[in-house]
């Protein structure tokens, strides 16, 4: 009988030491700091050991980040966000949402309301000077839109006579770009801090079209193909980044180290199909990060 005892203990010592190992691998959500290993003092160690973490985004972008019903936000950005916390070793549902329009993205970085930016953020060398990028992951281009009836606008040129009224939100790139092709800024361009209040203004006719990325429009106009199209073909490259601290370059080259990893593996893919993918914009190849 004793032998018989021993050995059933045995038993169940194996299995719970068996079970303790396959647990120390699971990288699902409810992965504690336990499971990852990172440098002493570095901000993915603080964020892995604080199991929590703040990310801005956009709320009013289709496809991209945009508060769903959930009362969260939705879409590309906030997937490719999603795969870098995961990488981090943080569950899901330790991420806080901060709303980051275009003009305040450099500022919720540098004072640290947040821990990193992913916001339909195009990389430039303006932003660089406060911040820094991880990425690009994805490339857009700036286009038009109009309400569907409209054929007198065509690209941006067709702003130069000085008589078409075009929004466009404060801080952002394509606000900066569309002024080279305005007569007059002052009366031809109109700036908001969020496009749901430049497609308001292009419903209700205050403005006669909206200009940003085109993956945005395409957003808007899969939910409203009665009142709006683009005008036109794309008229800039948009790379979009990560943003972080501008100090921060082990963070940077760990978030472009998860960049290429979810290009290979399928995640980056399939963020996208679940998505901005579902609006009909092209997805094209990886892009090669920017390890500067």
């Amino acid at each position: 009988m004793r032998i018989k005892r021993v050995a059933a203990v045995a038993a169940v010592a194996a299995l719970a030491l068996g079970l303790t190992a396959c647990g120390g691998d699971d990288g699902g959500e409810g992965t504690g700091s336990g499971s990852k290993s990172f440098a002493a003092g570095s901000t993915m160690e603080k964020l892995n050991k604080a199991q929590k973490i703040k990310i801005g985004t956009k709320f009013d972008q289709p496809g991209f980040g945009q508060k769903g019903l959930s009362g969260k936000p939705e879409g590309f950005d906030v997937e490719v966000a999603k795969i870098i916390v995961k990488e981090l070793g943080i569950p899901e549902d330790k991420i806080e949402w901060v709303e980051a329009p275009s003009k305040v993205r450099e500022d919720v970085i540098v004072n640290g309301t947040v821990d990193f930016v992913a916001a339909t953020y195009t990389i430039n060398d303006k932003r660089k000077e406060r911040i820094a990028f991880a990425g690009p992951y994805y490339e857009a281009g700036q286009n038009i839109m109009v309400k569907k009836d409209d054929a007198t606008i065509t690209g941006p040129d067709s702003f130069k006579d000085g008589t078409k009224k075009v929004c466009s939100v404060t801080g952002s790139t394509p606000a900066e770009t569309i002024k080279q092709y305005v007569k007059d800024v002052g009366t031809q361009l109109v700036l908001f801090d969020t496009y749901d209040k430049c497609r308001d203004a292009l419903k209700g006719g205050q403005v006669d079209a909206v200009t940003t990325d085109n993956v945005i429009l395409l957003g808007y106009i899969a939910k409203d193909e009665a009142s709006f199209k683009l005008a036109g073909d794309n008229f800039t490259k948009e790379p979009y980044g990560i943003g972080v601290k501008k100090e921060d370059a082990a963070f940077r080259t760990f978030i472009n180290d998860t960049l290429d990893k979810a290009f290979s593996d399928g995640s980056w893919k399939k963020a996208w199909d679940d998505t901005a993918g579902k609006f009909g914009a092209e997805l094209g190849s990886a892009p090669a990060v920017n390890r500067y």
